[in-house]
């Protein structure tokens, strides 16, 4: 029996070492426990973050393509030639401001030529013709002579007496353009290379000057008008036949009298002619004076004559200092303004322009408007500088 126990005690005992040799490791128990800790508290907020990174990431690559077309241009970009200082200079210019030195029309039509020198910056040659159609003719010859790149001329010796010699002058290269008289053959043909013109349309002004004066006068058909004039010109006398027939038109009698050459140099030496024609002629109503320089002098004009400012409706062109005067004190009533600042100033830019950038010839209109007592005050500072 005791046999028997000891033999059952050794089997049991060889049971257990058996057993415990096939137990596992404790290691992975500590390992599958806290695995299960980590992943549950880390790996949910890493999921969430993933799609907002996803998200994000193409805005940023979406942004760059705007980026880059804004900053590209601005390594290339600067400011265009003719926003500098001088883009014209190099440029040389012959220029005809068209009377005498000093004179009220021709001197402003000079002022906005050294101005736009000033500003463009080509070198300018001034001209003066005493507004001598015959003379023009003969400095323009001269001005070709001395090869500049452009001439800027008064067209009033007309499209004949100037055609050969722009025909020359554009041969040569040379730019011709025109200011205060239309030349409108020639403008045709030479438009192209630059030819333009800046002024008003003379026989349109004319008109609408003749028509206005009658309106304002209060005139009737058969009532005598005094025009004094440049019909004989070519050109220029486009805008006396302007008012003439407007007057005309109107019913009036006209009584002509052509300026001549000492008058139209210097309008004082006009007293004796204007005195004469007023003597004659007492029942004038309306008198209209086809020039600048004596449109300036009518003042001096009907007190030669012993008429009073209310004596007869004074019509004429283009503003002075004198004219506003006149204009203020009722010896004037009515003005066209050619606005002739401009006509020098676009003269010198109209060569620039085609010498530099090969733009074609444009035509400005400067004589559409009317100057009297009630606007003379908006306009009379600007005519004291001399730019109006």
């Amino acid at each position: 029996m005791k046999k028997n126990l000891s033999l059952v005690f050794a089997i049991l005992i060889s049971l257990s070492m058996v057993l415990a040799a096939c137990q596992p490791a404790p290691a992975p128990v500590k390992t599958e426990a806290a695995a299960p800790v980590k992943t549950e508290e880390v790996a949910p907020p890493t999921a969430a973050a993933a799609p907002t990174e996803v998200v994000v990431a193409p805005t940023e690559v979406a942004a760059a393509p705007t980026e880059a077309p804004t900053a590209a241009p601005a390594e290339t970009q600067g400011p265009a030639p003719a926003a500098e200082g001088g883009w014209c200079s190099g440029t040389k210019i012959v220029f005809f401001p068209g009377g005498a030195p000093g004179g009220p029309f021709e001197t402003v039509v000079y002022n906005g030529a050294v101005q736009a020198a000033k500003d463009l910056g080509p070198s300018v040659e001034y001209v003066w013709s005493d507004w001598n159609p015959e003379k023009m003719i003969t400095q323009f010859s001269e001005a070709m002579a001395t090869s500049p790149d452009g001439i800027a001329i008064m067209g009033h010796p007309g499209d004949e007496a100037f055609g050969p010699l722009v025909d020359e002058a554009e041969s040569k290269g040379i730019v011709v353009t025109s200011m205060n008289t239309q030349l409108v053959g020639l403008q045709t043909k030479y438009a192209s290379n630059g030819f333009g013109y800046v002024g008003a349309i003379l026989y349109q002004a004319g008109w609408a000057l003749g028509k206005e004066s009658v309106a304002r006068a209060g005139l009737k058909a058969g009532d005598k008008a005094f025009v004094w004039g440049l019909m004989a010109q070519a050109g220029r006398g486009e805008r006396t036949k302007g008012i003439v027939d407007a007057l005309k038109d109107s019913g009036l009698e006209v009584i002509y009298q052509e300026i001549d050459d000492a008058t139209n140099k210097d309008a004082a030496a006009g007293v004796p002619v204007f005195v004469g024609v007023m003597s004659a002629n007492p029942e004038i109503k309306l008198i209209v004076t086809d020039h600048g320089n004596l449109t300036g002098t009518q003042q001096t004009f009907l007190e030669s004559a012993g008429k009073g400012p209310d004596d007869v409706y004074a019509a004429g062109f283009d503003l002075s200092i004198a004219t506003v005067e006149a204009i203020r004190g009722g010896w004037t009533d009515l003005v066209i303004d050619q606005q002739q600042w401009l006509q020098g100033y676009m003269a010198i830019l109209q060569i620039c322009l085609t010498h530099n950038y090969a733009f074609t010839g444009l035509q400005i209109d400067t004589g559409a408007g009317f100057a009297h007592k009630d606007n003379v005050e908006l306009l009379a500072g600007l005519v004291e500088k001399q730019i109006r």
